[in-house]
């Protein structure tokens, strides 16, 4: 599932292969607005966002990645969160570009011929990725104030109350305690593993997208 933003701040669409429900690995149920097929040819943002399993079913779907790399190839912003980098990677569209991912895979995007960076929003040009999960929201935030400016992205910020103070101080790899590190990092080895034979096989199968830094942006 992807979704893009089109014609300057007005629809938002969410993309599947077909629009009918798809079911999250949490049972949530999710409605496409837009197939593949019908999302229109020029994007203003494209964003990717993570997962585990269908992320790796994704990244092995020729017509996923051919339609990642299409759009991408023209869109205004090429965005995603968590391991959604892993798609953009396979599809040509961060080879020279800083980029980042969830910790447990961001050395990964090595493959694609990116530079992997320790942040939680890495912007280069017209590429902004953010890291794992809750980065998202950071990444929200500054396509809020890319596209519609500080003020109204200030405005969203104070309006969610988005002033994160956990009791814990764990949330980046750097801060976690060992015995947390090697929790996460036994829970993910099997996906990890998968991902970086997948990310070896599919990187260079496509035509590569014509060549397009876009816009140059201030990080």
């Amino acid at each position: 599932m992807l979704a893009v933003l089109y014609k300057w701040h007005l629809r938002l669409g969410v993309i599947a292969g077909v629009c009918m429900i798809l079911w999250a690995a949490s049972g949530l149920a999710i409605q496409p607005t837009l197939s593949m097929k019908d999302c229109p040819k020029d994007v203003t943002v494209l964003f990717v966002p993570g997962g585990c399993h269908g992320t790796l079913a994704a990244m092995e779907d020729k017509e996923t990645l051919a339609f990642i790399a299409d759009r991408g190839s023209r869109a205004g912003y090429v965005t995603s969160a968590c391991t959604g980098s892993l798609l953009l990677g396979p599809a040509g569209l961060l080879k020279g570009y800083k980029a980042t991912s969830h910790w447990v895979t961001r050395d990964m995007l090595k493959i694609f011929e990116a530079t992997p960076t320790d942040e939680r929003v890495v912007v280069d040009r017209n590429r902004i990725t953010a890291a794992g999960v809750s980065a998202g929201l950071d990444l929200g935030l500054r396509m809020t104030d890319i596209l519609r400016g500080r003020e109204y992205a200030e405005a969203t910020q104070l309006q969610a109350e988005y002033d994160p103070q956990p009791h814990l101080n764990a949330g980046s790899y750097a801060k976690g305690p060992k015995e947390a590190q090697t929790l996460i990092k036994d829970m993910f080895a099997p996906f990890v593993e998968k991902a970086t034979e997948v990310s070896r096989t599919v990187y260079g199968s496509l035509t590569p997208p014509p060549s397009d830094p876009g816009p140059r942006l201030n990080p």
